[in-house]
């Protein structure tokens, strides 16, 4: 039983820590969404995005959430007219990054509500051992 529950500690810290990266990401995103080139014409920040994998623990044979890839977003920049700044190309047009505020809000949003419910899962299992230590001290 305890096995279990340890097991259940592991799962739920490995989807802490995936969670916690993304939220890393997404904080990124939104700290570079007016990032634009120092280049006339160049290309601007482009947007990042994590992808999750499940990996088998052989020891616990629990299933581990691990980032298997943080990639770079291929959608096109979107253009502003903005002649008189500094990564505007010949025609005035800038590169703008990118990042899609809403989106990355609701990214946030859903990492946020995943870290809270893997530290949950934390809780109840540190609830449940330290139960079985009671019920084991008191049949002593």
């Amino acid at each position: 039983m305890v096995d279990a529950l340890s097991t259940a500690l592991k799962v739920g810290g490995s989807g802490l820590t995936a969670q916690s990266e993304r939220m890393r990401i997404v904080s990124e995103n939104l700290a570079n969404a007016q990032s634009t080139s120092d280049i006339p014409g160049g290309d601007p920040y482009r947007r990042k995005t994590v992808s999750f994998s499940a990996e088998l623990d052989r020891a616990t044979g629990g299933s581990m959430v691990e980032v298997s890839a943080i990639a770079r977003d291929p959608t096109a920049f979107p253009v502003e007219f903005q002649p008189g700044h500094e990564a505007a190309d010949e025609l005035g047009y800038v590169k703008m990054p990118n990042v899609n505020m809403l989106v990355e809000m609701a990214d946030m949003r859903e990492a946020n509500r995943g870290y809270e419910a893997n530290l949950q899962t934390i809780k109840q299992a540190r609830e449940m051992i330290s139960m079985t230590i009671d019920l084991l001290r008191s049949n002593s």
